[in-house]
């Protein structure tokens, strides 16, 4: 029997929100969300596949930040890119993202020293443009869904 390869690494996932709205996120409460496109840093080192999955399922248990807007009906993922190479780039991702993005202050931050992991960008061009720059100059290979097996 083969055994099963577990991804390890850094993921982004660049979210369509159609509509101005305030979101109630967690412990965290209301925030106000723009119309545009956000971009959301993350990791997984134990099942980046498994994670990145959970993330796509429309009903799941509350648990992150991001899940809460990605629970709202208003928004959809668009794309979701990732490195698998075992290593945990979240921070330093972040901060590449942050350089053209608006942060959301202490979204998605609550366990390193960060000011955000979600950012916004008011065009899809920019917010993609400004993933896929970040992993580069992090020298990460992107990969995308299609690469999940």
């Amino acid at each position: 029997m083969a055994k099963k390869t577990i991804l390890k690494g850094t993921y982004c996932i660049l979210i369509d929100l159609k509509v101005d709205q305030s979101i109630e996120i967690g412990k965290k409460g209301e925030i106000q969300f723009k119309r545009g496109f956000y971009v959301y840093v993350g990791s997984a080192l134990n099942s980046l596949g498994g994670r990145i999955k959970r993330h796509l399922r429309p009903t799941k248990k509350m648990h992150w930040h991001v899940d809460y807007l990605l629970d709202n009906p208003n928004s959809k993922i668009k794309e979701v890119f990732f490195s698998d190479d075992g290593v945990k780039h979240e921070c330093e991702l972040a901060t590449q993202i942050a350089e053209g993005g608006e942060e959301i202050p202490g979204f998605g931050c609550s366990d390193c020293r960060c000011r955000s992991h979600l950012f916004y960008f008011s065009s899809q061009s920019p917010a993609t443009a400004n993933c896929l720059s970040g992993f580069e100059k992090l020298k990460l290979r992107v990969k995308t869904l299609e690469d999940l097996d």
